[in-house]
């Protein structure tokens, strides 16, 4: 019976072995890269070209984009390296740091003409992606989007006239922000287009923070507090923020009304002062244009009057990590 088995289980390792060497091995050629991925298109004067690769056809059209603005900051450096001046046996720095600033700032320009000129996967989850952007059309949308946002600005400032001071401080303040990059795109478009000159569109730039500048010196605050020594803190949160804490009658003075509401308690020997903070911000016509209310407990083992001072010291430090505009529930 052992032998039969024996026998068996041979004649079964032999069949086995046999049906391992009938198959052929599966040989996986690697595929042909793209010609267009190996030598793509050289940049020229009408047509700008990027190559790119990645895990999907997503990623290596973003990594095509990057690849294209990349082309575009060598021609920036290729432009504006001539411009470094020497003085007394010195290179001038300042322009070659100017340039090298927008260079790395290129790459967040958003491109929204390109044109995918050929698309090809290239094995093992990778694709390749070859775009092209015409540089006129580029340049229009960049001038495009310029005007757009001068617009908008005229048009606010035409319609500014019933708006309060801090109000109109607030829009400056978002313009210049999303503008902030704007000499950055002049220096681009005058590289795609070399009869563009941006003069008139940093002077635009320039007269904004020219009015900003001119608005915030003459906006000031006063803070009226019950408890004195919390107006301390919002003091100096506002001379932070470059206001002038000053008392006076004017279209740009705005009062801050600072109203507490304090309850003693004590626990395993430490006092405790439970504060409800109500702080109002009014404008120079008594209106109100903020509110705000802050719970701050303050604690000492010592008395309630230095449990009070705890309130003021919490506060100060909330006014510094949080920031003033936040404590006042106030855009400035």
């Amino acid at each position: 019976m052992k032998m039969k088995i024996g026998i068996a289980v041979l004649i079964s390792l032999l069949f086995l072995s046999g049906c391992g060497a009938s198959k052929a091995r599966v040989e996986i050629k690697e595929k042909a890269l793209p010609t267009w991925y190996l030598q793509p298109p050289v940049s020229s004067d009408q047509v700008l070209y990027g190559v790119g690769e990645g895990r999907n056809k997503q990623d290596a059209l973003s990594n095509a984009l990057s690849s294209l603005l990349a082309t575009l900051s060598v021609s920036i450096s290729s432009k504006y390296s001539a411009k470094s001046v020497v003085h007394e046996g010195r290179v001038n720095s300042k322009d070659a740091r100017y340039v090298n600033e927008t260079e790395s700032e290129v790459k967040k320009i958003r491109i929204s003409n390109y044109h995918i000129v050929k698309s090809a996967s290239l094995g093992f989850r990778k694709y390749a992606v070859l775009v092209a952007v015409d540089r006129m059309k580029f340049f229009k949308s960049l001038q495009s989007e310029l005007d757009q946002e001068f617009m908008e600005v005229d048009a606010w400032q035409r319609d500014a006239k019933n708006e309060n001071a801090l109000a109109q401080l607030h829009f400056y303040n978002s313009v210049l922000t999303k503008m902030q990059d704007i000499r950055n795109r002049v220096i681009v478009m005058s590289v795609l287009n070399e009869n563009f000159h941006g003069e008139k569109y940093l002077a635009k730039y320039e007269q904004l923070r020219s009015k900003r500048e001119s608005l915030l010196q003459k906006i000031t605050f006063w803070v009226e507090a019950d408890m004195r020594s919390l107006a301390t803190p919002i003091e100096r949160g506002l001379t932070q923020e470059r206001f002038h804490i000053k008392k006076i009658n004017s279209v740009y003075h705005f009062t801050v009304v600072i109203r507490t509401s304090i309850q003693k308690a004590q626990s395993y020997g430490f006092y405790i002062a439970r504060s409800e903070i109500s702080i109002v911000t009014k404008a120079q016509n008594k209106a109100v244009i903020a509110t705000n209310i802050l719970h701050i407990t303050g604690q000492s083992s010592q008395s309630f009057a230095i449990a009070k001072q705890d309130i003021v010291k919490k506060l100060n430090r909330l006014v510094k990590k949080e920031g003033i505009a936040k404590i006042l529930n106030l855009d400035i």
